[in-house]
């Protein structure tokens, strides 16, 4: 069973950056697509920011286009996101997920292993 484990989050003031992290283990990453999804409260979850298994491809939600990256670091067995220009409303519970061999869709369905997440709070 392939386990996922988020670090990085905290608070920031918005126009802060922070960089997520996701490890997985015991496999190898490169046969995974990596998922970025957030949910804040009373809000359904969301696809951020998501990474094929072969790094060729990557999707962003509109909401974070310009202000997010996502990464993959295959010697490492770690994914990443990179969040710049932080807003408010990015406050949310963040988790990573990976999908066998996946096309870097941001369809939570379609990812079999999840993290437990990290929460990220943007505020003055």
């Amino acid at each position: 069973q392939l386990q996922v484990v988020e670090s990085g989050g905290g608070l920031v003031q918005p126009g802060g950056s922070l960089r997520l992290s996701c490890k997985v283990s015991p496999f190898t990453l490169d046969y995974y697509a990596i998922g970025w999804f957030r949910q804040a409260p009373g809000k359904e979850r969301e696809g951020v920011a998501c990474i094929s298994s072969s790094g060729g491809r990557t999707t962003y939600a509109d909401s974070v286009k310009g202000r997010f990256a996502v990464s993959r670091d295959n010697a490492k067995n770690t994914a990443y996101l990179q969040m710049n220009s932080l807003k408010p409303e990015d406050t949310a519970d963040y988790y990573c997920a990976a999908e066998v061999y996946g096309l870097g869709h941001c369809e939570a369905g379609k990812y079999e292993h999840w993290g437990q997440g990290t929460q990220v709070t943007v505020s003055s």
